[in-house]
């Protein structure tokens, strides 16, 4: 995507939020940035047009898939015009003139707390507080001037609030990272280079449906990155199956898969074609 300074991208969270990281990666930093309280919201931004594109994360390398946003990707009508995979980072954030000694308080996501356990229970006597995001948390002990109180969170976070890192990459395993969708309102062919696309689709309750559904692929010789089950709503034991796979809604070979799950499942919807981020490092 090419950098500007009038492309608005919503995220979920406050500034400084790992989210916020994505899209700065993704777009550049000329990007105007819309932090969201949900990711409900951010959605709803991209889809009415309040934004042009919104970044939002669909699963951790540790914790595994975010569901809501799978289920809001079927909800939304929205088209995946790119991933980034960022490697998490998290440092304990405190107000300048706190020290290690004196925390008695420490507060982020829960994902984050949960991913830095070691660090924390070596913290004797600190109280763990949940909280609905990283960056938030360190907005909350600024503005309320808590000199007994942490927050994990990102260095960028750090900046924005002028706080102190007390402590950094305090994460139990460093091979933690985050796959970000990026989403846009308007139906366009797949990018240049789109070398992989998501969809998903239901298919009645019958023997053996989900193999034939799935061997449309294996007889074209067309790899699975990913599958994902979501409950169906109203239909208790039955399924939405969202799959990542190699190839473009552009390549005949993809096309003739896509027609041939379609005459199978009950239901289909294509999210997009886009380029595969193969990093593993930020």
């Amino acid at each position: 995507m090419p950098k500007s300074r009038s492309l608005k991208v919503a995220f979920q969270g406050e500034r400084g939020a790992y989210s916020e990281i994505a899209a700065r990666s993704f777009f550049g930093d000329d990007v105007g940035l819309v932090p969201c309280e949900s990711f409900e919201l951010a959605f709803k931004k991209v889809e009415t047009g309040q934004v042009d594109a919104g970044v939002l994360p669909i699963e951790n390398s540790l914790a595994g898939s975010i569901h809501q946003n799978y289920d809001l990707l079927l909800k939304h009508r929205l088209q995946i015009v790119g991933e980034l995979n960022l490697q998490i980072v998290h440092n304990l954030i405190a107000n300048p003139g706190a020290s290690l000694s004196s925390i008695r308080k420490i507060l982020s996501h829960p994902q984050a707390l949960m991913q830095c356990q070691n660090t924390t229970a070596k913290l004797k006597g600190v109280q763990i507080v949940s909280t609905y995001d990283t960056a938030g948390s360190v907005k909350k002990i600024k503005e309320e001037k808590l000199l007994d109180a942490a927050a994990i969170a990102s260095e960028l976070a750090a900046s924005i609030y002028g706080m102190h890192i007390l402590k950094r990459g305090i994460q139990d395993n460093p091979e933690n990272f985050t796959r970000f969708l990026v989403l846009r309102r308007k139906s366009a062919p797949p990018p240049p280079g789109a070398n992989k696309t998501s969809l998903v689709f239901s298919i009645r309750n019958l023997p053996g449906a989900l193999f034939r559904s799935l061997s449309v692929f294996a007889l074209r010789d067309i790899d699975l990155y990913k599958i994902e089950s979501r409950p169906l709503h109203g239909k208790p034991w039955e399924y939405f199956f969202y799959i990542d796979f190699a190839g473009s809604t552009s390549d005949e070979n993809c096309r003739k898969a896509l027609a041939h799950l379609e005459e199978i499942a009950s239901f289909m919807k294509i999210l997009g074609s886009y380029s595969r981020d193969k990093r593993t490092f930020s």
